[in-house]
């Protein structure tokens, strides 16, 4: 089974097993921030990616100008307390010798702190860098941020997950989960930004626009 069809499986299960009066604030948050079309003013295909530098697991700073592969696939993910996020995040490490025999990077970069990079990193057994974009500074940039609504962090509190702990902060803030292609010149070459958190860009597909560069 691919990660699409994952996915699919598991947002079919939620709906089953979440109450309806919670599970329609989810699809409405989803619903809203799509009317945004926030994807439209984000980085895109043919734009330079930004330079930054973000703290990894360790809590020491990294920056782009440290990766030199060809390529490189950075993966913005809300953060280890997302299962979507979670069945990507292992998608992208099982295809990560591929990608290395491509002389391609990855990069993974969420909000959480440093410490909870490291616990989603372990607990995933990701052998690529997993990276803190501290209060979405980075991700801002790029055009990928939105908030949470009230309504709906109000069922996340209820679900036991604590956005707050796990970003250090009181933003309720978070990255569309995109997905973005670069070259040695670190143009982007291809650009995934969907606004609904339950849709990701198929590693397959990752190999396949590399291998047809």
């Amino acid at each position: 089974m691919n990660l699409t069809d994952q996915l699919a499986e598991r947002k079919t299960n939620s709906a089953k097993a979440i109450p309806a009066d919670k599970h329609a604030i989810m699809q409405n948050s989803t619903a809203a921030l799509q009317s945004q079309n926030l994807s439209a003013t984000a980085l895109t295909k043919g734009q330079k990616l930004p330079a930054f530098t973000l703290k990894d697991v360790e809590g020491k700073p990294s920056s782009l100008k440290q990766f030199q592969s060809n390529f490189l696939v950075i993966s913005f993910y809300r953060g280890g307390w997302c299962p979507y996020c979670n069945m990507e995040l292992k998608a992208l490490q099982d295809i990560l010798p591929e990608l290395t025999a491509l002389d391609t990077e990855l990069i993974a970069i969420s909000p959480e702190t440093p410490d909870n990079s490291l616990t989603t990193s372990e607990k995933n057994e990701l052998k690529f860098s997993v990276l803190s974009d501290i209060d979405n500074a980075y991700a801002k940039s790029l055009g990928l941020v939105f908030q949470l609504p009230e309504d709906l962090q109000g069922v996340y509190n209820e679900f036991g997950i604590d956005v707050a702990s796990h970003n250090g902060n009181t933003d309720f803030e978070l990255p569309m989960p995109a997905t973005y292609i670069v070259n040695k010149d670190r143009e982007v070459i291809y650009s995934f930004v969907p606004e609904d958190y339950t849709e990701r860009l198929e590693p397959t597909k990752i190999l396949e626009i590399i291998k047809n560069r």
